[in-house]
């Protein structure tokens, strides 16, 4: 990472240039996502909600992580792993008003996030869906792994520093 992109990025949503470090990273698939499940008519991959075999389901949200030494929030887009009686209920209601009054369906973190030590695979969550068009918030169980720790008392301008110079360089 040069010394510009530390104060400067073009946002992968807008193709604009931003000042200061990205404010989010994504993932595009549950880590369990192979491309030739493309080929197969029981799995299905949107930028929202995935099916594998027919047998897994996810959905596509945020962990959001405030940033205590500015008015932003830093964002995980992740994958996390649904029951079928709660991703068939979410997907029915995904164009619904209504759907911000559904009760938080638990989940397992489904997305490695490598800037962490431990493993960040199969943390319990809860997904919470929001108004129609934002993605699910995704609320980690207060466990004591960083991820968690993060998401629960914030993180530094620093840290987010920390985060575009471990994922943006090489």
């Amino acid at each position: 990472m040069s010394a510009t992109d530390a104060h400067q990025h073009t946002c992968a949503c807008c193709a604009e240039p931003h000042d200061g470090p990205p404010l989010s990273y994504g993932s595009p698939a549950p880590v369990s996502w192979k491309s030739r499940y493309r080929l197969r008519r029981d799995s299905e991959l949107t930028s929202d909600q995935c099916m594998i075999k027919g047998k897994h389901f996810y959905v596509h949200g945020l962990v959001e992580i405030p940033v205590r030494d500015s008015d932003e929030t830093f964002s995980w887009g992740v994958w996390v792993s649904l029951s079928e009686d709660n991703f068939g209920r979410m997907h029915d209601l995904w164009e619904d008003p209504a759907r911000e009054q559904e009760p938080p369906y638990f989940g397992w973190l489904s997305t490695e996030l490598p800037v962490y030590p431990e493993s960040t695979l199969l943390l319990k969550t809860h997904v919470r869906t929001r108004e129609v068009g934002r993605r699910p918030l995704i609320e980690l169980e207060p466990t004591e792994h960083p991820l968690a720790v993060e998401q629960r008392e914030g993180i530094t301008m620093d840290r987010v520093r920390e985060f575009a110079g471990l994922l943006l360089r090489g």
